[in-house]
């Protein structure tokens, strides 16, 4: 088991049951789900690049993305319906669990002049989305294999109902938020 799913469930959870004072553990926040997603809108036509994002994304995550596709055509963007537009992974469980604690324990302690993440990109119903501008930071990744740095998006999805409650679980389970 994760060890941060270990220190959730004995430490975590209630501690969280004692600040809110939750009636039912069912109410505790817990994490549902980490998105990953990086966006290849300037090499949607060259299928080796594409290749090589998935390859990255799998090393970090330890799971096999999905290519994303456009929805519509959007001719400002040069864009057409059915074109590989980003690459993206849903992590559940304990593949959860252990990216986000390389993510806040090794990946951000490692970019450069990282005073912390925004407290601030809640969503409004607990859920946390952040930007990273290279992949570079993740130490699957060789620096000399990379033919291109790319940024991606992370969303923590949480079961919480504010940002409050969410940020708070967040702050335990050990996310670097900057003051």
């Amino acid at each position: 088991m994760a060890r941060l799913k270990v220190k959730y469930t004995e430490e975590i959870a209630p501690a969280l049951m004692k600040k809110f004072q939750y009636k039912s553990v069912m109410q505790i926040p817990n994490l549902s789900k980490v998105i990953v997603n990086v966006g290849c809108g300037d090499s949607k036509n060259n299928a080796k690049e594409i290749e090589a994002i998935c390859k990255d994304i799998a090393a970090i995550t330890g799971q096999k993305p999905v290519v994303t596709k456009a929805r519509k055509s959007v001719a400002n963007f040069k864009v057409r319906e059915g074109e590989n537009i980003g690459v993206m992974v849903t992590l559940r469980g304990d593949k959860m669990w252990e990216f986000l604690d390389r993510l806040f324990c090794v990946a951000l302690p490692r970019v450069r002049d990282f005073r912390g993440i925004n407290p601030n990109s809640f969503d409004g119903r607990g859920n946390y989305a952040m930007g990273l501008k290279e992949q570079l930071i993740f130490p699957e990744i060789e620096y000399d294999k990379v033919d291109k740095i790319r940024g991606m998006n992370i969303v923590i999805c949480t079961t919480a109902k504010t940002d409050e409650e969410a940020k708070e679980l967040l702050t335990q389970i050990g996310a670097p938020f900057y003051a």
